[in-house]
């Protein structure tokens, strides 16, 4: 089988390795020539220096497969695809697009017979090695001819992907899965604080996440990759407090207010993000001014220490 895949980055790319190592030949185009061509010296990807380079290479019924950010760069390659693809052929959008966009897209492309298959990936820059989690909508046709990229993709042939159901299901299903995961990794992270703080009982934090990685019920990979790095610096001196967002946390918040469902902790989750990227600062100047003006309480300046 023959893949096209647009977009080579760092999960773009290491997916390209693990479908080579599979068996799968795939055609790759990227905006960055030198990605492109330490691909094709270390696993045979075969280069395209365009899209439509790229199309041309297949062989129908085509499979295309774009990993590249959500939003308008994504819009544009779709877009660019309904004109270079036909009747037949495969869309994969493995970006975390927002669901709502993923079942519009498959409408308009649906207009010209043109199958999109939306994935959520999970796995990260480890997913080469251990498999990715793949959540995928769309038509059973479609997800008939990507059925074999799925199987090498994931940690094994019969599990680890799954047929979430029609066009949107996959990116709404990954979406839910990043808010699940900014309420964990936020949880964590307040426990860890709450310990550190306390610093009379001389706790040491990376053999208390080692020892809660075996047998505990809250072990998890997020607590392995804790524990790896809290036996390297505890402190954490070097690192700034801002912690960025990719936009599904904000998705899934949204959804759970559209469906009347309360989610405090994933909701929660996604505001204390906002904090950490400063976004916190003027209410709290402006709660300090308020507690001033009505108790006389003291105002800390901002050029004291």
């Amino acid at each position: 089988m023959r893949l096209g895949m647009i977009g080579l980055g760092r999960m773009g790319g290491n997916m390209a390795r693990r479908l080579r190592r599979g068996g799968i030949s795939v055609v790759g185009y990227t905006r960055d020539p030198a990605a492109m061509q330490e691909l094709a010296a270390e696993c045979g990807l075969i280069t395209a220096d365009s899209a439509e380079h790229l199309v041309s290479q297949l062989e129908q019924p085509r499979v295309v497969w774009l990993m590249l950010p959500a939003g308008a760069v994504t819009e544009t390659y779709v877009e660019q695809m309904k004109v270079l693809l036909g009747a037949g052929d495969v869309l994969v959008d493995g970006a975390n697009s927002y669901f709502k966009d993923s079942m519009r897209r498959g409408l308009v492309l649906g207009e010209s017979n043109i199958c999109l298959v939306d994935a959520g990936v999970s796995g990260g820059v480890w997913g080469l090695e251990n498999g990715y989690a793949l959540m995928v909508g769309g038509a059973r046709e479609a997800l008939e001819q990507v059925m074999p990229l799925l199987k090498v993709l994931a940690p094994a042939p019969d599990r680890g992907w799954l047929h979430t159901g029609p066009v949107g299901s996959g990116h709404f299903v990954k979406m839910i899965h990043n808010g699940i995961e900014y309420g964990m990794m936020q949880a964590y992270a307040e426990g860890f604080a709450l310990m550190q703080a306390r610093t009379d009982l001389r706790l040491d934090l990376a053999k208390i996440a080692e020892t809660w990685r075996h047998g505990s019920v809250v072990r998890s990979w997020l607590l392995d990759l804790t524990a790896d790095f809290l036996a390297q610096d505890q402190e954490l001196a070097h690192i700034e407090p801002f912690v960025a967002d990719s936009g599904e946390g904000r998705w899934t918040a949204i959804e759970a207010i559209e469906q009347g469902i309360p989610t405090p902790i994933m909701s929660t989750a996604v505001m204390m993000r906002f904090a950490s990227q400063g976004k916190h600062d003027y209410t709290a100047k402006l709660l300090a001014m308020m507690r001033q003006g009505f108790g006389g309480h003291a105002l800390k300046k901002a050029d004291e220490e």
